[in-house]
This record gives C-alpha cells, sequence and structure tokens, in this order.
C-alpha cells in the first residue's frame, strides 16, 4: 500500500503538465483537480485495513443472469422509481453488465450495438451516429443520454459526443435504454429515445479491490485499465480508476489511410456513504483525448465532471432525492471550430404514496451553461459567448385502477432562453394481464428545443453569410407518439417483448434557400414500425436472444417551405435490422458468445449505404476465479463494410482480432 500511495502522490505531482488543466481550469476547475487526486491519496491509505477482509471473485458470478431473473430485474427510467421491467409500461430494453463483458464491448457505443430498439452506426475510428425510432446523423439530436443521473447533452447541437463518454465498462451494472419519447420525467430532447447508464456502487466493487485489464487487437491497438476499490468506515466504500487506449486509424471506402486515429486517457472516483434511509454518492471524472486529421492538426478534446447524490427516505414512506452535478468540456478541431462549455445542473425529487394507490413524484431543475465557441473561417457561432439557464417542473401520478392495472399521468413544463415555455405531458396505462402477460399503451407528447446550431450557426465565418445564416426564429421541433406493447412468457424460458409505435412530427428543420439561406421550422412528417425481442434458453448452458425492427419515415415540406434537402436531410435511417446474440458456457471455465447483426440499406440519395452483415465470435477462458482471459474476432463474413457518413469520406471497418486479459483480486 506505501508503493501505491506513493504513485498517487507522484501522479498529484505530475497532474499539472500531463492535464493541462492551469489552461482549463484557471480557478475553481483547478482545485477541483487537486481535490479529486487529494481524496485519491485519503482513498488509498485508508484501504490498507481492508485487506484482510477481500472476498475472492467466485466462477458464479462471471455467468448470466437466468432470463427469470433478467425479467425480475428493475429499472428506473421510465417512470423515475424502481419497478420490474416486466411490468414497465414503456418499450424498455436492459444490457447487462454481464452481457456487456461477454460481448466484448470496449467503449459504449459497442455495448450500445446489443439493444435492438437502437440504430448504432460507427462512423470512423472515433465518432458515432445513435439514434432511436429514425433520425440518424452524426449529430442526432433526439436521443437524451444519462450517465448516473448526469445528462451528457451538449447545447451546441442538442446531441452527444460520443467520442468523450469513455466509462468504464467493467463498472457498468447496466445500460436501460427506452425507444420513444420520455419528455414528461427528464425533459426536452427525451424525443425519440433515452439511455441511463447505472454504474455500479462502491460497495460492490469493493469486495475485489484491485482490477486490472488489458488487451491488444489490429485496430484496438491497446488497451488498459486499472481500478482499485475499498471500504471507508462502517457505510462508507470507495473506488477510483484509470484506463487508457490506442486505436489504430480506419481505411476510407475508396482505399488508402482514413488519418483518423485516436487515442485517450480517463481518470475518476466514486464514493458511496450512509445507510438505506440515507444514500450520499460523490463521483468524477477528468479526461484527455487525442484524434490525428488527414490535413489539420490533432482534435484535442478534455475535460471533467463531479456529480454529488442524496437520497433521503421520511419515515412516512417517501423519498427525497437531491442531485448536482459540474460538467466541463474543451473541444479543439483546427481550422473548423472550438468550444469550451461549463455546465451546471440541480435537481431535485420528492416521491410519496397516498392511500396506497397514487404513488406521485413531482421534481424541479435548474442548467445553467456558460458556452464560448472560437470561431474560423470556415463557420461561427454567433454571439461566441453565450450564457443559458433552463429553468423544469415536473410531476406524475401512478395510480392503481385495479389489480394488476396502473395509469400513469403526468407532465413536464420548462422554460428556456432560445424558445420559452414548452410542456410534455403523458399517458401510459399498464396491464398485468396475468403472471405471465402484461399489455401498455402510451400517448405521449415531446419537444426538441432550439440548439446553438439552430439559432447562432453562420457559414462563412464572416458576412456576408452566403452560405448559411442562423435562424432567430427557430421553435422547438414537436412530437406526438402514439405507442403500444405487449410482453409474453411463453415458456419457462421463453419470452417476448414486442412494441408498435406512430409518431407525428412538426416544425422540424429545414434549410430554407436565400438570401440568405436560413433555418426554419419548415418540415413535418410521420414514423411507424415495430419492435420485437425473443429472449429463449435453449439449454440451461446456453442463451439466446434475437432483436428485430422495422421502421417506415416520412418528411414532408409545410405549404410554404422550399427546403434545399427536399426533407431528405433529417436523418439516414435502414427500414430493418436485425441481431442476434448468443450466449454458450461450454464448461465452468469455457465461455463461447457470438453476435450476428443485419442492417439494410440506409437510403439517402446523397448518402446511401449498402445494406451489410456482420458476425462476431468471442471466446472466454476463466482458469481460476481471479483471472478471465478472452479472445475476440469481428466481421468474420466480411473483408469490410461501411456503417455511414458521405461517400466522399465514408470509412470501412474490416475484420479485428482483439485479446484481452482481466485480473479481479
Amino acid at each position: 500500500m506505501t508503493e501505491i500511495r506513493k504513485a498517487v502522490i507522484q501522479l498529484v505531482a505530475l497532474s499539472p503538465n500531463l492535464w493541462g488543466y492551469p489552461q482549463m481550469f484557471p480557478c475553481l476547475k483547478w482545485k477541483f483537480l487537486l481535490l479529486t487526486l487529494g481524496i485519491l491519496i485519503v482513498c488509498t491509505s485508508r484501504a490498507t485495513a481492508q485487506i484482510a477482509h477481500r472476498d475472492s471473485v467466485s466462477l458464479a458470478s462471471l455467468k448470466l443472469k437466468s432470463l427469470e431473473e433478467l425479467m425480475e430485474i428493475d429499472i428506473t427510467i421510465v417512470s423515475r422509481r424502481a419497478q420490474q421491467w416486466f411490468e414497465s409500461p414503456a418499450a424498455a430494453f436492459v444490457i447487462s453488465g454481464d452481457e456487456i463483458r461477454r460481448l466484448g464491448a470496449r467503449s459504449l457505443p459497442e455495448a450500445l450495438r446489443s439493444a435492438p430498439n437502437l440504430h448504432v452506426a460507427q462512423v470512423d475510428a472515433r465518432q458515432w451516429a445513435i439514434s432511436a425510432r429514425g433520425f440518424n446523423s452524426t449529430t442526432a439530436n433526439k436521443l437524451l443520454v444519462l450517465i448516473d443521473g448526469r445528462s451528457v447533452y451538449t447545447p451546441l447541437y442538442s446531441g452527444v459526443f460520443w467520442d468523450v463518454q469513455n466509462v468504464l465498462l467493467e463498472d457498468v451494472d447496466r445500460i436501460e435504454v427506452i425507444s420513444g419519447p420520455g419528455g414528461t420525467l427528464w425533459g426536452a430532447n427525451a424525443v425519440n429515445g433515452i439511455i441511463n447508464v447505472i454504474t455500479k456502487n462502491s460497495h460492490e466493487t469493493a469486495r475485489n479491490p484491485v482490477f486490472v485489464e488489458a488487451g491488444v487487437g489490429k485496430k484496438e491497438l491497446l488497451t488498459g485499465a486499472i481500478r482499485y476499490a475499498g471500504l471507508l468506515g462502517e457505510t462508507g466504500a470507495y473506488r477510483t480508476y484509470a484506463r487508457h487506449f490506442r486505436r489504430a486509424s480506419t481505411r476510407l471506402e475508396k482505399g488508402g489511410d482514413a488519418s483518423d486515429s485516436w487515442s485517450g486517457t480517463q481518470a475518476g472516483f466514486r464514493f458511496d456513504f450512509g445507510e438505506v434511509d440515507d444514500e450520499v454518492l460523490i463521483q468524477g471524472d477528468i479526461y484527455s483525448d487525442n484524434a490525428d486529421q488527414d490535413v489539420n492538426d490533432d482534435v484535442t478534446m478534455k475535460g471533467g465532471n463531479v456529480l454529488a447524490e442524496w437520497r433521503h427516505s421520511l419515515s412516512t414512506g417517501s423519498e427525497l432525492i437531491l442531485r448536482s452535478y459540474f460538467d466541463y468540456s474543451h473541444r479543439r478541431i483546427p481550422a473548423t471550430f472550438g468550444e469550451d462549455l461549463g455546465t451546471l445542473d440541480l435537481d431535485l425529487q420528492y416521491r410519496t404514496v397516498f392511500y396506497e394507490v397514487h404513488d406521485i413524484i413531482v421534481g424541479a431543475g435548474f442548467r445553467h451553461s456558460s458556452d464560448r465557441v472560437v470561431n474560423s473561417a470556415g463557420l461561427a457561432f454567433l454571439p461566441p459567448r453565450l450564457q443559458t439557464r433552463l429553468y423544469t417542473a415536473f410531476v406524475q401520478d401512478v395510480m392503481l385502477l385495479s389489480e394488476g392495472v396502473n395509469l400513469t399521468l403526468g407532465s413536464k413544463f420548462g422554460h428556456n432562453d432560445f424558445s420559452g415555455f414548452d410542456y410534455q405531458p403523458q399517458i401510459r396505462l399498464g396491464w398485468r394481464r396475468s403472471e405471465i402477460e402484461f399489455l401498455w399503451l402510451s400517448v405521449s407528447r415531446a419537444v426538441r428545443t432550439p440548439s446553438r446550431i439552430d439559432r447562432d450557426l453562420f457559414a462563412p465565418g464572416n458576412p456576408p453569410y452566403f452560405f448559411l445564416q442562423g435562424g432567430p426564429g427557430f421553435k422547438s421541433e414537436k412530437l406526438v407518439a402514439y405507442e403500444g406493447g405487449y410482453r409474453w412468457q411463453a415458456l419457462r424460458a421463453l419470452f417476448f417483448d414486442f412494441a408498435l409505435f406512430y409518431n407525428q412530427y412538426n416544425d422540424l428543420r429545414s434549410f430554407e434557400p436565400g438570401p440568405p439561406p436560413v433555418l426554419k421550422n419548415g418540415l413535418k412528417g410521420t414514423a411507424y414500425g415495430a419492435e420485437l425481442v425473443i429472449n429463449t434458453e435453449m439449454a440451461p448452458w446456453w442463451r439466446v436472444r434475437a432483436g428485430y425492427m422495422h421502421l417506415q419515415k416520412k418528411i414532408s415540406l409545410k405549404s410554404w417551405s422550399r427546403d434545399v434537402n427536399n426533407g431528405t436531410g433529417e436523418g439516414n435511417d435502414s427500414k430493418h435490422r436485425l441481431n442476434i446474440y448468443s450466449f454458450i458456457d461450454l464448461t465452468d471455465d469455457w465461455e463461447l458468445d457470438g453476435s450476428f447483426r443485419f442492417v439494410d440499406r440506409l437510403p439517402n440519395a446523397n448518402a446511401a449505404v449498402t445494406s451489410y452483415s456482420a458476425l462476431d465470435i468471442r471466446l472466454g477462458w476463466n482458469p481460476t476465479s481471479w483471472i478471465s482471459l478472452s479472445l475476440l474476432v469481428q466481421n468474420i463474413l466480411e473483408s469490410g463494410h461501411s456503417e455511414f457518413g458521405a461517400p466522399s469520406t465514408r470509412k470501412e471497418f474490416g475484420r479485428e482480432i482483439y485479446g484481452s486479459a482481466r485480473v479481479s483480486l
């Protein structure tokens, strides 16, 4: 332990040079870094007393949960309260931490590939296009993503920069995925879906204090991670981690190196204190990434965040949750733009039960964002500095109408600096028809509030703006969604989950010709489709999951619109997607896992991508209770395929062989 403490002290001494944080955090943020690393020293010193109490991980803990256990897993994203997945009135899917490991995922987007209700496409070595129920692009703006309650939304374009969401997947307990609107509880931009990444409580990781992972591959040149965890007093636990990766460049579809190699380093911590009635969570991360560009200097991305949450249970059976976080991100794309964004968010939630038939949740929130953009000759965000505020409040009542029948009514209300007041009501009905059947219906309204790209984007960067001028009158995009679903346990080890949806969109973004060209709300549209998931156990040692999604989308122009893209600029989406996953326990020590996915062609005439099929195989060996080895072979069926992007810059992804070793003590 003395050596560990020395190493952490050296990290404190070196961190200003390694991370460049004096320039990034001139005052408060620099103090936050020192405080974070100081806490690491305290943690490692307190951990000495816990070594004698280590519990070695058993091989049984590496096995997947049974189907019946999975059906009983709690999910919180549907109604902001824990409820069984089988009885959640929404198109919900859960990716467990065990499945993430056995899929061989090395990043959050790769883990999300296994969600049948998401469209996940790799664009290059670091960029992804991810959406639910259509409108997919590298700047997809109708999907809300949360990591332990912290929104990773950027007000620059109402989406997610996936290249900096580098969570340590070993610490992920589960990922909850909702396809369909969730704005009633989670607010604007939860239009077509929500992703909720939930990491493990520190008490769970403290059972095995040391975790080390290393891997190498053809494209994944190097992956390494280390985590140290322990107990703090009688009710506390902590963990600290660091990870690093290097990825090789992809190849252009037309041949040649794409010069998009990528590397990154991230470190973080988590503390959990208290007992059942009073729980406190404090966690944070810092990161620094670099990505190559074909012509210009490297893309640089740095940042950090800290989150605190307090859960208090009252004697009346009510619960109070207070959550706050601060997030800072720094991004520089030479010759294009740069951004420094700081976000402070406060969220308060109160839950109580009346007469055992009303489960009521009320809450309020405030978010302040300070955005500074470094403009270029090619484009500009004007004004370059902008501070925005968001005020929200919500109420929801889950009413027990009769045995097995629940009615959910609620709405969220918000006020933002771009479009003013918005409301997002919802009604859901769930019916547990029998022990093996559940039906649900839902009608919701959701909005996508304007972002800086809608109002403040100008091109070129200096007048006259002959290519694009931001839309000063741009207002919120709107959705009214009709959904229904049916879950059925046909046999003890055979489950069906089926959902239908019909979405009506209005005031979608259009690119109106000038002079000058401007962004307006000139489009409307519909989307409808079906989602089907089948889970089965072919044998006690073999589990199979299949998922299929069908999507039909039609975008049309309002009578006054002359959109230059004729409505084709709102995403590029396949009509059919199929994935099949197989998990086999060959013996107590050996695992054989496979994944197959088929993605139909992307029809956009300006960026059409042919359909493709991909097959991945993973072989895992657990020779002891504390070591695990695996070999992953990806894209076995084809020498290469493309998934997204413009024809001139489209990347191709070929076969990959990746080996890894994991030690947990």
